[in-house]
């Protein structure tokens, strides 16, 4: 699916003070992001601390998604759960219509046979008004995809458009991509594993760090999608610093932590996430300072 190709971005969900969303920060960082040169947008995500948003909230977000962003890029949302039948009704309800495709993780803790979840994305896809984007994340799911389940999939349902893949299994990648189908896209969702997993013939990337630093993540992205990987690697060494405090103890609040010192955003998350400590939020501090990035 050509326009999942390159760097996609998992969208933070802005909050003010009281917790309330903040489609004023939102805005701003879409502007950020669509500057900053990015490829396509992902709204709903679990970056965006999706699961703590009530459906009319989602609603909201998405709407000012699509006002703010218009045509100028390609708009994935993320539709998933553990409940299949629910996730079926979920599609219903929420205003897809502007979208490109449908993120669907997973299902989590739930821990499904590999032939639970073949059935559940063969159901989705059934019922899914858009291509589906198959998203495996095993270290929050609780339950890996395994390359013969995605390859399984790709294959015989035709809905099913391509996978967010970050089990971080090289191999496993290696796998995937040796044997998908024509049109099958396969994107990284492993921020410090996108070159490598270009090079091995991935797509391009959904980023989180891309949201604090959209024009470097996206040029570093074109380079390995050309094969200029030492012109890559030239970015790529300076954002893995960023990578690693941003990851070092939760996502979205390291994300949050830099959007918040580049003055995009409050860093403000809700219950059970909260914002990172006062050390990484001072090493947070330091680096947006002296970094070259931003």
């Amino acid at each position: 699916m050509q326009a999942l190709h390159g760097t996609g971005v998992a969208i933070i969900t802005p909050f003010n003070a009281d917790e309330s969303v903040d489609h004023a920060a939102l805005i701003r960082l879409l502007h950020h992001l669509m500057d900053g040169g990015v490829d396509y947008l992902v709204a709903l995500g679990t970056t965006g601390e999706t699961p703590v948003l009530s459906e009319q909230e989602q609603i909201e977000v998405l709407n000012t998604v699509y006002k703010t962003v218009g045509n100028r890029l390609p708009i994935v949302v993320g539709v998933g759960g553990n409940a299949t039948a629910n996730v079926i009704e979920k599609l219903k309800r929420l205003p897809l219509d502007p979208a490109v495709a449908i993120l669907s993780a997973s299902p989590y803790y739930n821990k499904p046979s590999q032939e639970g979840i073949f059935q559940h994305y063969k159901l989705l896809a059934a019922h899914a008004p858009k291509p589906i984007l198959l998203y495996n994340v095993p270290g929050r799911t609780g339950r890996n995809m395994e390359a013969a389940t995605t390859l399984r999939l790709a294959h015989e349902v035709s809905n099913i458009a391509g996978i967010k893949e970050a089990s971080g299994s090289m191999s496993q990648c290696m796998q995937i991509l040796k044997h998908r189908p024509e049109g099958f896209t396969v994107v990284s969702g492993d921020d410090d594993l996108v070159l490598p997993q270009i090079a091995c013939g991935m797509d391009g990337v959904i980023s989180v760090a891309a949201n604090a630093f959209p024009k470097h993540f996206s040029t570093m992205v074109s380079h390995c999608l050309r094969h200029s990987f030492l012109d890559a690697k030239k970015i790529n060494d300076d954002l893995m610093g960023a990578c690693a405090l941003m990851f070092e103890e939760n996502n979205p609040a390291g994300i949050k932590a830099f959007l918040a010192e580049l003055g995009i955003i409050h860093n403000q998350l809700r219950l059970p996430c909260t914002v990172v400590n006062a050390d990484l939020g001072n090493r947070i501090r330091a680096f947006v300072a002296q970094t070259s990035l931003s």
